[in-house]
Order: C-alpha cells, then structure tokens, then sequence
C-alpha cells in the first residue's frame, strides 16, 4: 500500500461506536524484577497503560476502550486513575488464567459481529495512531489486520541440536495491534485452549483464517525488561 494510499484512507476514518480495542494488561512483574505488574510502572510519570489507552484514544479511530485486569488490581486501578486526573471512559473487565483467557473474557463484552475489535499489549505505549487507524481500515476490508515489522537480524532455527539459517526477508516480529472482524475472532476464541496460542494470530489461523500484515514500527516496542522503560522514555521524547 503506498503513502498516498495510506493517507486517503485515514483522512477518511470516522469514529465509529462498533470499533473496539481490548488492552490486555494481566502481565506481572517477574522479569522486570518489579514489587508490581509492569504495565502499572511508571514511564514520564505516569502507568505505562494509560500511555497505551491514550493512543487509541487520540487516534482518528476513536475505539470503544475496554481494558482487562487481573481481579485484584481492579481497585489499585482505579486508584491510580485518580491520582493521575486520568478520565479517558473504558470498561474494565477481569482478566483470565491467560493471555487466552483474558482476550476471551473482553471478547465476551461485545455483541456485535459486524463490529471491528483491536487486541492491544497494554505494555506497547509507543504505539504511533497512524498504525492504529491502518490496522482498523485493512482489517474492514480484509477481515484482520496483524501488525508486523521485518526481522533486521540474521535468523537462525535451533531444531533437535541443530541449527539452521532462515532468510531475513521472510522473517517478520509480530506487534500489536492485532485487529479483526468480531465475527472472525469469536469463531477463533471457541476453540479450546492451547499453549501454541501466543497471540491472537495464532488463535485465527488455528481457527483457518488467513492472517493478513500491516507494518508496525521497530518504536513500538514493548516493554518487558528494565532497559525498555529507558528507552521508551527516549522515544517519547523525540
């Protein structure tokens, strides 16, 4: 898709009360050696969440905000909320055993098939709205829309003691958002749990959708260990 293309196609965009984000925030603070989950530290001053509620936000999208959390944050939430003046409307919905889970449970919360649902790391802030905006008008015509930038590394697969090189080119690290069709994700979040299931890609394409990708930004990145919360603070400051 050219520029242009791309251009036209956003300058279009409306808000519409049928698209939804689903941020999923039921990450812990393991590898970040942190006392709390890491989408609840603190970058510029703030949660790292509202960072990412406030990207979909402010895009020209305009999503319906429904934000999933482990049960017992439900009221350090809201607290935090106050403390920060932070008033952007979301629904907040308990999270799930998993990724899985959680994703099903925010699912569950929308009944219009027609409608078009992101799924959001709640740990991406740095997601631009340009990508955002995108991945709601590919995934209107082309039933979803996965975020994806090429790998920049040489690839090599470990398999069985031995390794393997794969092409760059061919190579892609999936982002978020993921974006689908309502009806096309609640056919896909019917099946049974699986430990494959590590994104919600791959929860459609165990379902026999065909994934379709949009290009992300190696600035969307998200944050998992300490020296991410640095940087982070870098980009936001460019």
């Amino acid at each position: 898709m050219s520029a242009s293309s791309l251009t036209s196609q956003i300058s279009n965009l409306t808000p519409q009360n049928n698209n939804y984000v689903i941020i999923v925030a039921g990450g812990s603070g393991t590898r970040m050696g942190a006392p709390i989950p890491k989408q609840f530290l603190l970058l510029k001053g703030r949660p790292i969440l509202m960072h990412t509620i406030e990207a979909f936000y402010h895009s020209k999208t305009n999503p319906q905000i429904i934000t999933v959390l482990p049960d017992e944050y439900h009221a350090y939430w809201e607290e935090l909320c106050v403390e920060h003046e932070f008033n952007i409307p979301h629904l907040l919905v308990k999270g799930g055993q998993t990724r899985f889970h959680s994703v099903k449970n925010g699912l569950d919360t929308i009944d219009d098939e027609n409608a078009l649902v992101a799924v959001q790391d709640a740990v991406r802030p740095l997601t631009k709205t340009g990508i955002i905006d995108l991945s709601f008008t590919h995934a209107a015509t082309h039933g979803n829309a996965v975020t994806a930038v090429k790998s920049r590394d040489t690839v090599r697969q470990l398999r069985e003691g031995a390794s393997t090189h794969l092409s760059r080119d061919e190579i892609y690290l999936v982002q978020t958002p993921q974006t689908f069709v309502a009806a096309q994700l609640k056919t896909a979040y019917k099946q049974p749990y699986s430990d494959k299931f590590t994104d919600d890609a791959s929860v459609a394409e165990a379902a026999g959708f065909a994934i379709n990708l949009i290009e992300g930004s190696h600035q969307n990145i998200k944050i998992t260990f300490p020296e991410d919360i640095a940087l982070a603070e870098v980009l936001l400051g460019l």
